[in-house]
């Protein structure tokens, strides 16, 4: 069996590692003085990694902010996106959407992501973007993996046969159950959207990715009902909440008892520094909120939470290009994560979290016997690779390099003494 041998390099949260041997498409060795292989790539002293996980991503909205006169929206606000992507969606054909997708996904993949899950929405009779995704999925699955999600963009209440289009992505190869309660048209339909959506988890024993609370109202509380149904299932680990900004505006006595219940639980978080910073507080002139969730307290306590791109060129978000590193730099930013010791684990919020909310923590990280899933990262160490929101040089996907560039440096250039 073919070997390459790794040299030269630094392993994030494996400090004393500065080899890997990888045989036959997996990890065979991780440490120092390893022995000969068929090839050797020095690797200069970069930082090696575990690929980025891009844990909230809409694949099937990518580019349709521009391509589409439609989609201008003048508010910036999450609702009027909502109603510019329903007259977008009305003409898109399965072969635009995996054409605008497959762009979506390249520009992830350039900025050294492997993993995706992406939200695909199914308020659609004809349910033109899950089939796309569903052939891409399969399309793609040597080099990106990716999860989907039924989702449910224009609500299960306010969508004739929201609830049942939902369950139909289901049954057609989804791996994950959406909704979107705080855009319903009254809290009770947001409530019972919130029971439906787990209800079929467990009839389908499916993963479950519920657009929770994107809001700044405080009084939008659908995370509270979410994580008291998956609790009293059992069901917390495999359970995801996105966006929560709403959480973000609620009062201290609420989220303290809210944190207990979620740890609790071992309910997931997602949380889009990027977007979300764009389109919350819309409302608000001065003081401005963030718009963004609790993700330093969730740190803190032990509660999992992950990074995502969200949007790409779309009609909620003008910007992105599938780079985790801008977005995780924003927020750690946004969050005020940015002591020494925070930025030196910060990584986690794009990699080891991510998978932990995608539930592949059994097949994914730098461990011996797994696949060689890796990326090469422009800095020596993490807490560089974060300050300079380093660049990814190499991604090797089962030792086969994926791509790689190279970073030229006139080494005879002055710089001034600092």
């Amino acid at each position: 069996m073919a070997t390459i041998k790794f040299t030269n390099l630094s392993v994030y949260r494996q400090p004393e590692a500065t080899e890997i041997l990888v045989e036959d498409g997996k990890f065979s060795q991780i440490g120092s003085n390893l022995p000969d292989a068929d090839e050797t790539v020095d690797l200069d002293g970069m930082l090696v990694a575990p690929p980025y996980v891009d844990s909230h991503l809409h694949l099937d909205y990518v580019g349709t902010g521009r391509d589409d006169e439609a989609a201008d929206n003048v508010s910036g606000t999450l609702f009027e996106g909502i109603e510019r992507w329903s007259h977008i969606k009305k003409n898109q054909t399965i072969e635009d959407v995996k054409r605008r997708a497959l762009r979506g996904i390249r520009e992830e993949m350039i900025h050294g992501v492997q993993y995706i899950r992406t939200h695909i929405d199914v308020t659609d009779p004809e349910l033109i973007g899950m089939q796309a995704m569903l052939e891409l999925r399969e399309e793609l699955k040597d080099t990106v993996t990716i999860q989907i999600v039924s989702f449910p963009q224009e609500g299960m209440h306010n969508y004739p046969r929201g609830a049942e289009l939902v369950e139909e992505g289901l049954k057609m190869g989804a791996d994950v159950v959406g909704g979107i309660p705080h855009s319903e048209w009254a809290r009770q339909y947001g409530e019972e959207s919130v029971h439906k959506t787990v209800d079929l988890a467990l009839k389908y024993d499916k993963l479950i990715d519920v657009h929770c609370d994107e809001t700044d109202d405080p009084m939008s509380r659908f995370v509270e009902l979410l994580n008291a149904r998956v609790l009293a299932d059992d069901y917390g680990p495999r359970t995801t909440a996105s966006h929560t900004c709403s959480f973000g505006s609620v009062d201290d006595a609420y989220a303290f008892r809210m944190m207990g219940l979620f740890r609790k639980s071992g309910i997931n978080f997602t949380a889009q520094g990027t977007e979300n910073a764009y389109l919350q507080g819309r409302a608000d002139t001065y003081p401005k909120r963030r718009g963004l969730t609790r993700v330093k307290e969730f740190l803190e306590e032990g509660i999992n939470v992950s990074c995502g791109q969200d949007s790409i060129v779309d009609p909620w978000y003008p910007a992105g290009n599938g780079n985790l590193m801008n977005v995780l730099d924003n927020t750690l930013h946004l969050a005020q994560i940015m002591s020494f010791d925070d930025m030196e684990v910060g990584l986690d919020l794009i990699t080891y979290n991510g998978a932990k909310t995608l539930s592949i923590e059994d097949i994914y990280g730098i461990e011996v016997g797994k696949d060689a899933n890796f990326i090469v990262l422009n800095a020596p160490n993490a807490l560089e690779a974060v300050r300079q929101r380093a660049d990814v040089l190499r991604s090797v996907r089962r030792g086969k390099t994926i791509f790689q560039r190279s970073i030229t440096i006139d080494k005879d250039l002055e710089l001034p003494s600092i």
